[in-house]
């Protein structure tokens, strides 16, 4: 088969299935908003159910709802008969998926599900089932044609389910007022979590391993502090620990390009960038990134409340706590 009449196949296919999603749109409607209440006013979880595809779609509808902020988990009905309908309470609320709408694993335990008096929302391809007539509410996600064009396998169905369940989410979403600092808290392992979560104070090194000396010390051992702690730069102390000024790898080199210096009998009071930039170690690591790139710095001191060191970091320690 050539090249174009594989990509001619690939359009198709999302052609039919966008014509899927798009045909939803208007079944958004009143029945749609009720699903949404039973599940704000529900005190317990949301439990979605299925068999098959629909199964494997409602995991994905079930994790989208947990980390929005609907505490919410997947039921696989067949193992549901065989002990799981325990899992079920009466302060929960049940999604269940089909797209006949007669899934038999579903229908044998609809009467137990009913005998908990939770509120049934399905999501069927066929509104008059027998799934859909025993609902509290039945959301329609029929489609015109599956992309298989043998009609057989899933494919448009899922994704108008699919495409249903992230509105039910999304919508309770901003229903709940749900921030991303909320999202970030239920994704402390990803990259938003650790830029919305990760404070200075979780990376900073501290105690012996911050590059620090007096002013009254000679520029070599500012440079062999410097070379030892390994992070670009030394801060200068007075008596107090509080910062007096910086030197850094580029003030290094700049004093040796404005001509020689002697390493012993010059001081690095003499020579340091009096102040500079310092954070505190409560803000976080993403802030500090926004300075230092602002600033084009590679490393920042960390200060407490009385502006004494506590603290140093650089780029590299961002990177390695994935904040870059």
């Amino acid at each position: 088969m050539s090249i174009e009449k594989l990509q001619q196949l690939g359009r198709a296919v999302l052609e039919v299935e966008a014509q899927a999603i798009s045909e939803l749109i208007p079944r958004i409607d009143a029945g749609f908003a009720r699903a949404c209440q039973y599940m704000l006013d529900c005190t317990g979880r949301i439990v979605v159910t299925g068999m098959g595809k629909s199964g494997h779609i409602g995991s994905k509808i079930a994790a989208t709802l947990a980390s929005t902020g609907s505490p919410s988990f997947f039921v696989h009905p067949g193992e549901a008969s065989h002990g799981d309908l325990g899992m079920f309470t009466a302060r929960d609320v049940v999604i269940a998926l089909s797209n006949s709408g007669e899934t038999n694993e579903l229908l044998t335990i609809l009467p137990l599900i009913k005998r908990l008096n939770v509120p049934l929302i399905t999501l069927t391809g066929n509104p008059r089932s027998g799934l859909a007539q025993a609902a509290d509410i039945n959301i329609d996600v029929s489609i015109s044609q599956e992309a298989c064009p043998l009609g057989l396998a899933p494919t448009s169905s899922t994704t108008a389910t699919l495409a249903m369940g992230d509105a039910l989410a999304v919508s309770l979403l901003e229903a709940r007022g749900f921030t991303a600092d909320d999202f970030a808290r239920t994704h402390p392992g990803g990259r938003l979590g650790r830029r919305l979560l990760l404070l200075i104070s979780d990376i900073m090194h501290t105690g012996a391993d911050v590059p620090h000396v007096p002013q009254t010390a000679p520029l070599g051992d500012a440079l062999v502090e410097m070379s030892k702690k390994r992070l670009g730069f030394v801060a200068i102390v007075d008596q107090d620990s509080r910062i007096q000024g910086i030197f850094t790898d580029g003030d290094l080199r700049r004093v040796f390009q404005q001509g020689q210096v002697d390493v012993r009998a010059t001081t690095i009071g003499e020579i340091m960038t009096p102040g500079g930039k310092t954070v505190h170690p409560d803000i976080l690591a993403a802030e500090a990134l926004q300075i230092m790139e602002s600033g084009k710095i590679n490393a920042l001191p960390v200060v407490d409340e009385n502006g004494k060191l506590i603290g140093a970091f650089n780029m590299h320690d961002l990177l390695r706590a994935g904040v870059v």
